[in-house]
């Protein structure tokens, strides 16, 4: 008589949805988007396919999934890390101690969800970091610490600066991940000085 446990045929929704989503996040990172089925994320998840479709219409909408999840992460972890700081200026400089930590952390799962063979013509997820850095500015500016006009181009600069730079981490020879975080700062000080 087989006295395994039983495995149990329905689990919470929640633990299912994490599951589908990290057979997805696997797949994608080892095969690629593009090469990747639904069929081999049900499969790898060991759940049937109606179950997918029950909370995803495509495989492009398990994509936005991720970079929805991998965007709460990142912002989480540096708003977290910032918001101990009342100073525009100390937040500016957490920012950038974190945006690099966090995103070297995890590279590879950026580049996968950003930069590889699938990446959406937009990007609402981008603008949820410029839109935290926009905060940054404007506690800056009610401070008096600095002048951020025009906001939205000041804030898309700082971001796309930050990327750019760990992007160029690996062939950079004027800086390393240990100190690119104050070379941003002092530039984007430069930047907002009145």
């Amino acid at each position: 008589m087989d006295t395994q446990p039983k495995k149990p045929r329905t689990k919470p929704a929640e633990e299912r949805l994490n599951e589908l989503m990290n057979a997805a996040e696997q797949l994608f990172l080892s095969k690629g988007f593009v090469a990747t089925t639904v069929s081999d994320i049900v499969a790898a998840a060991d759940v049937a396919k109606g179950t997918f479709y029950h909370y995803f219409q495509s495989k492009n909408e398990i994509m936005d999934a991720l970079r929805t999840r991998y965007m709460d992460w990142y912002l989480g972890h540096i708003a977290e890390a910032f918001s101990q700081y009342q100073s525009a200026s100390s937040q500016l400089k957490s920012w950038c101690e974190n945006s690099v930590k966090y995103y070297v952390e995890k590279q590879s799962l950026h580049d996968m969800l950003f930069h590889d063979e699938y990446h959406g013509h937009t990007n609402n997820h981008e603008q949820r970091a410029i839109e935290q850095i926009k905060q940054i500015l404007a506690l800056g500016e009610q401070q008096q610490e600095w002048q951020a006009s025009p906001p939205e181009l000041i804030a898309t600069m700082i971001y796309h600066s930050m990327h750019a730079a760990v992007d160029n981490l690996a062939t950079s020879h004027e800086y390393n991940q240990d100190t690119l975080n104050k070379l941003l700062y002092n530039c984007f000080l430069k930047l907002l000085s009145k």
